[in-house]
C-alpha cells in the first residue's frame, strides 16, 4: 500500500532487489542495505523548496569582506573580523581562556600571538561564487600547508588535528560570526537606546542565521590526485579545470546540504557531486573521468589506494562490501553517462537532476534501466 510518493514497503524492497542484482548477498547485503539509503527521503518536497533557496543573511557581510580583499588581500581583510587568525595552531590552545574569550564571546585578545605564520598569505583569493542555487563565500589557497593551516583554524579550533593529503576542499558551516554580531548589536543600540542588550542577546542566539557563516575553503591541487597527463589535459589547464570541478562538486554538497539539513562522507554523495561538478565545468559528463576519479578507469581492475576508500562510512564497508560498491559506483557512473548533461536546462535542470539522484540509492541509480523522466511541474521526478 502507498505511504509517500515511493511506498513505504515498495521502496525498501526494490533498493533490496537493486542490491541482489548488483552481486549483494549474505552480510554483504545485510551491509549495502544500511550504508545505501539516499540522501533525500522527501524528494518532491526537497524540490519544491528548491525554488525558495536564496542567498543566506551572511552574504551581505561577506561581499562586504570580498571587496575589501580586492584592495588588501583576503587574509587581511578576513584578519579584521575573525580572531582565529591571530591565534597560532597549537595543542590545547582551544581550551586555553585567551582563545575562548575571542571565539566563544567575541572578546578581542588584548594581544594577538602572532598568527597563524601562513606561508604565502598574499596568494589566498576570497570571491563570492554562483552556487548551483545561491551563492557562497569561496577562499582559495593555492599553498598546501596554508590550506591545512586554514582548515585548521577555521573548522578544528585552531587544534592541529591530522589534514589527510586526500583533503582538497572544506565545507565549514555554524561558524559564529562576532563581526556580523557586533554590527547586529550596533544596528539594534542605535534603534534602542534604552534596551536591554543582554536579553535582546539571548533573542538572537535563538536565531542562528543572524550570526552563523557558511563558506568553502579550496585548495589548488589536482583534482582527486590525477595527473595532468592522465586527466589528458595540459599541466596548467588540469589545474585549472580541478579548481572549477572541486569548487562545483563542493558547491553541490552545499546545494544538497541546504535541501537536506545534513552532509555525508557516502559513495552516492560523491558521485552526485562529481557529475555536477564535471557537467557544470565542462557543459557535459565527463564519464571518462569520473571513473579515474574513483580508481575505475580499467574496471573491472580497480587502482588500490583511490578517493573511493575514503568513503567507507561508519561502521566501515568490509572488503568484501566495498567489492560490490565499487560495481555499484561504476555501474552509477554508466547510467550518468546516459543520463548525460542538462542540454539547454543550466542550472535549474541540474539542480533538478541533483534532486532526483539524491532521492535514490547508489544501487538504484547503478541499475541498468535507469532513467530520470522529465520533471512535471518542476518538481516530479522518477528514476
Amino acid at each position: 500500500m502507498p505511504d509517500g510518493p515511493e511506498g513505504a514497503t515498495g521502496a525498501p524492497r526494490r533498493r533490496e532487489d537493486a542490491l541482489r542484482r548488483a552481486g549483494a548477498s549474505g552480510d554483504v547485503l545485510a551491509e549495502l542495505v544500511r550504508y545505501d539509503v539516499p540522501l533525500l527521503e522527501r524528494p518532491v518536497a526537497a524540490a519544491q523548496a528548491v525554488a525558495s533557496l536564496s542567498d543566506e543573511p551572511h552574504l551581505e557581510a561577506w561581499t562586504l569582506y570580498a571587496s575589501e580583499a580586492l584592495r588588501d588581500g583576503a587574509i587581511a581583510a578576513l584578519a579584521r573580523r575573525f580572531p582565529q587568525l591571530h591565534f597560532p595552531i597549537r595543542a590545547g590552545i582551544s581550551g586555553e581562556e585567551e582563545y575562548r574569550a575571542a571565539t566563544r564571546r567575541g572578546v578581542w585578545p588584548a594581544a594577538p600571538a602572532g598568527g597563524l605564520g601562513l606561508r604565502d598569505p598574499g596568494s589566498v583569493r576570497l570571491t563570492i561564487h554562483s552556487a548551483l542555487v545561491g551563492k557562497i563565500p569561496l577562499l582559495v589557497v593555492p599553498e598546501r600547508l596554508d590550506f591545512e593551516s586554514l582548515v585548521r583554524a577555521f573548522a578544528c579550533r585552531n587544534e592541529p588535528v591530522p589534514i589527510p593529503a586526500s583533503m582538497g576542499a572544506c565545507i565549514v558551516t555554524g561558524f559564529n560570526n562576532w563581526d556580523r554580531i557586533g554590527r547586529y548589536r550596533d544596528r539594534w543600540a542605535r534603534a534602542n537606546p534604552d534596551g536591554d542588550w543582554s536579553e535582546e542577546f539571548e533573542w538572537l542566539k535563538a536565531r542562528p542565521s543572524l550570526y552563523e557563516d557558511r563558506f568553502i575553503l579550496l585548495s589548488t591541487g589536482y583534482y582527486s590526485g590525477i595527473a595532468p597527463d592522465e586527466a589528458g589535459f595540459p599541466g596548467p589547464e588540469w589545474r585549472e579545470r580541478s579548481l572549477a570541478i572541486r569548487r562545483e562538486h563542493e558547491c553541490t554538497h552545499y546545494f544538497t546540504f541546504r535541501i537536506a539539513g545534513r552532509m555525508r562522507n557516502h559513495l552516492l554523495d560523491e558521485v552526485i557531486a562529481d557529475y555536477a561538478g564535471l557537467v557544470r565545468t565542462f557543459g557535459a559528463f565527463r564519464d571518462d573521468l569520473a571513473r579515474r576519479f574513483f580508481g575505475l578507469e580499467r574496471y573491472p581492475s580497480y587502482r588500490a589506494g583511490s578517493r573511493l576508500e575514503n568513503y567507507r562510512g561508519t561502521p566501515p564497508l568490509t572488503d568484501a562490501a566495498l567489492v560490490v560498491a565499487r560495481r555499484l559506483v561504476h555501474g552509477a557512473i554508466e547510467s550518468l553517462a546516459r543520463v548525460g548533461g542538462v542540454g539547454g536546462g543550466g542550472d535549474a535542470a541540474l539542480a533538478s537532476t541533483v534532486v532526483t539522484l539524491a532521492s535514490r540509492t547508489l544501487a538504484e541509480i547503478a541499475a541498468p534501466d535507469f532513467t530520470i523522466a522529465p520533471p512535471e511541474s518542476g518538481t516530479r521526478e522518477a528514476g
